[in-house]
């Protein structure tokens, strides 16, 4: 069903007549965002987006920032976002969002505007070769046509911008670009219009464009089960990272599979299982530690394995799976090879959070599943006494903090490097209803802040949980503060440089890992937060951050943080698993 005509076409001149038909065509298609960065050769575009009663037109200065920032709205809206810059570098800027777009499946419109092909090639000024910009990161390209004032070539325009939203989603969800060229004059200026546009382009002329649908996807069935599959004694589910704002229906379904099958859960922080606790089945959360006991990683091995979603972070599964090489069926909603493993792999493309939905029965739990399972028991009663004592100046702390302490169903982004890694190894089984948002498409730090921002624009508050490097390198994300309407607080674990380099072995082989690999960079956060007018607060201990998350403000900005000692916190992380293998001898 179209959507009403809004009063926002402008005849002026063949630009604006142009830019306003774009624009309106996009609107009746369901698309309502647009993130604007400033400039001349956009100019037709960007005062059709702003002039339009129907969007919603963001202004952000850094195309960088801009680019993640319509990308944390795509995630928490799951629809298109236009992307509006002006020619030249401006678009090259966009580069980062794009690759992790299209790595993570998340819809992105792009039009970068241009000069028209006679100035190019001349040394005009501002101007770049824009053609397949992206290259292969987009899930389709085209350069539109230099405006024309004729009927014929305004169809082609809503045809081609019809065609790109419906890209953005088919046969995979990403990024789009759209390359526009434009002549003078950029700003509206008055030209004669032909008379018959005037009467051609009205309701009729926008009749029959609707929001794209996406394919429903079938449940699962019996072709794609077979009964020797679904029978073995050593099966395992593993789940990787889903983002899927129906979490507990995502959690009771893999529930149904597990209950079905009688096998064990393993599921990755990244996805809703652990915050749904009670409705995912025979779940395991510490995997990770658990497969670092040699000996109890053997007897674990599997024969068969459905995954969902893709692999999970950590390495010990990882390599633990490529040992055993099980026969293996993923499920994943992205047509590309996700299989880094290369294991006995056969794909079925597919929604994760629907395929299961055929499965049904209870099979009792078999003594493999149930190895698991008191195995987890064990580690689990490990970390709670550890945290009951002795963890005061261990960073990771925080994650049994926020698991416990924030309110129900708050969203969190999770950072990349060692963030996302606590995250796994430590959040525990819960049923507080939070909703994990992340970029793992190319598991970079770039963005991390303005991706954060995009998300926390949706209802409700949000957290974002970021080591020191990954915040500096996106500081300029806080130039949104001032049209920023969410809520965001930034829980800052500031360990002076890059902790995840800590575990790896060119920690220990070099003396330059201090200033080629972990970076310091001593920063006083109170005053870089003050000069963006970010309110910041400095955590005292524990019980002071579980305070200061218990509730959380309706709207607004502020950074609470957490320092803490890296090299410290390496060893002591690396304590605690050695512990844990003791245990579970």
């Amino acid at each position: 069903m179209s959507r009403p005509l809004q009063p926002a076409l402008d005849f002026r001149n063949t630009n604006t007549l142009w830019s306003s038909v774009l624009v309106e065509t996009l609107f009746q298609l369901g698309v309502t965002q647009a993130v604007i960065s400033p400039g001349s050769r956009s100019t037709p575009l960007t005062l059709a987006f702003a002039r339009h009663a129907g969007f919603a037109a963001i202004p952000v200065l850094d195309e960088r920032s801009a680019g993640f920032f319509a990308l944390g709205l795509a995630k928490t809206h799951g629809r298109p976002v236009v992307l509006v810059c002006t020619s030249g570098t401006a678009g090259a800027n966009y580069f980062p969002a794009i690759i992790e777009a299209q790595e993570s499946g998340i819809p992105l419109l792009i039009l970068t505007a241009d000069r028209p092909p006679e100035m190019r090639e001349c040394r005009s000024g501002q101007t770049i070769d824009q053609q397949k910009l992206y290259g292969g990161h987009v899930n389709f390209y085209h350069e539109c046509a230099v405006p024309v004032a004729s009927l014929a070539m305004l169809r082609y325009l809503r045809q081609t911008v019809a065609e790109a939203v419906v890209r953005t989603s088919q046969s995979r969800r990403g990024p789009v670009h759209l390359n526009c060229p434009f002549r003078d004059p950029l700003h509206p200026a008055a030209e004669k219009i032909p008379t018959e546009l005037l009467t051609s382009i009205g309701n009729n002329f926008f009749a029959g464009l609707a929001e794209p649908k996406v394919a429903t996807v079938s449940a699962l069935g019996s072709s794609e089960l077979s009964k020797p599959f679904t029978t073995e004694p050593a099966g395992l589910i593993v789940v990787g990272a889903v983002e899927t704002p129906k979490g507990k229906a995502f959690a009771q379904l893999v529930g149904q599979l597990s209950r079905a099958l009688g096998w064990p859960v393993l599921a990755d922080g990244l996805n809703p299982l652990r915050m749904h606790a009670k409705n995912a089945g025979h779940l395991v959360t510490h995997y990770d530690t658990i497969l670092r006991q040699e000996l109890g990683a053997e007897l674990l091995r599997p024969k068969r394995v459905i995954c969902l979603g893709g692999w999970p972070t950590s390495k010990a599964l990882r390599a633990w799976l490529q040992q055993a090489d099980p026969e293996t069926i993923m499920v994943t909603d992205c047509p590309v090879n996700l299989d880094a493993l290369h294991l006995r792999s056969r794909v079925l493309t597919a929604d994760p959070a629907t395929w299961v939905h055929g499965c049904t029965g209870q099979r009792r739990l078999t003594p493999y599943a149930q190895r698991w399972l008191k195995a987890d028991a064990r580690v689990k009663d490990l970390f709670a006494k550890f945290w009951r004592v002795g963890t005061d100046a261990f960073e990771a702390r925080w994650v049994p903090v926020l698991a416990q302490k924030l309110p129900l169903r708050t969203k969190i982004f999770v950072a990349n490097s060692m963030p996302v890694r606590d995250l796994e190894y430590f959040w525990p089984a819960t049923n507080r209803g939070h909703e994990i948002y992340f970029n793992r498409g190319a598991n970079g730090i770039d963005g991390t802040l303005s991706t954060a921002l995009g998300v926390a624009s949706g209802p409700g508050p949000t957290v974002l949980i970021t080591g020191d490097l990954a915040l500096l390198h996106d500081t300029n994300g806080w130039l949104i503060a001032a049209k920023f309407k969410g809520s965001l607080t930034i829980v800052l674990i500031n360990n002076n440089g890059g902790g995840i380099f800590e575990h790896l072995p060119v920690a220990q082989v070099t003396p330059h890992f201090e200033n080629f690999f972990a970076t310091p960079q001593d920063v006083n956060f109170k005053q870089l937060c003050t000069a963006y007018g970010v309110k910041h607060l400095l955590v005292r201990d524990w019980s002071h951050l579980a305070t200061l998350v218990a509730s959380l403000p309706a709207t607004g900005l502020r950074v609470l943080e957490v320092r803490t000692a890296r090299k410290a916190d390496a060893a002591q992380r690396r304590a605690l698993f050695q512990a844990a293998a003791q245990e579970l001898q």
